[in-house]
C-alpha cells in the first residue's frame, strides 16, 4: 500500500452559508491523500497499474465548481467521486479550506478535514 498525496489545489469557487460567498466567491485550497496499491506500479513504470492524478485533479475542479453552502457537503462530494472513480483507491482523506473567510476579522482559513474508506 502506498498515498498519493496531491497539495496545495488553489481554485477560485462560491461556496459558503452567506448569500454574498455565492456571489463574490472566493479562495480554497484543498488538499487530498488517496491509500492506494503503489506495488505494481512501483515494478511496472506504467499509469494504467496505478491510479491516475491527474483523474482526481479534475475530480476536484469540477465539484469546486459546484455551489454549495457548508465545506463538509464540498468534501463529501469529493470523496464519494474520488471512491467510485476507481477499485484501486482504497480510501480518500481531504482537507477543504476557505482562504479569508468573511467573519469580519483576520482569519487565515477555516477548513475542514474528512476521511473514508472503501466499504467493500
Amino acid at each position: 500500500m502506498g498515498k498519493i498525496l496531491i497539495e496545495n489545489i488553489e481554485v477560485y469557487a462560491f461556496h459558503g452559508h452567506m448569500e454574498e460567498e455565492q456571489k463574490i466567491g472566493g479562495n480554497f485550497l484543498i488538499n487530498v491523500e488517496l491509500e492506494t496499491d503503489l506495488e505494481r506500479a512501483c515494478e511496472t513504470d506504467k499509469l494504467e497499474d496505478t491510479f491516475n492524478y491527474e483523474t482526481a485533479y479534475q475530480i476536484i475542479r469540477e465539484e469546486m465548481k459546484v455551489k454549495s453552502a457548508l465545506l463538509e457537503h464540498v468534501a463529501g462530494r469529493i470523496i464519494r467521486r474520488l471512491l467510485e472513480t476507481s477499485p484501486l483507491v482504497k480510501a480518500v482523506k481531504i482537507k477543504v479550506s476557505k482562504l479569508n473567510p468573511p467573519f469580519g476579522g483576520t482569519v487565515r482559513a477555516v477548513s475542514v478535514e474528512l476521511q473514508q474508506e472503501r466499504l467493500s
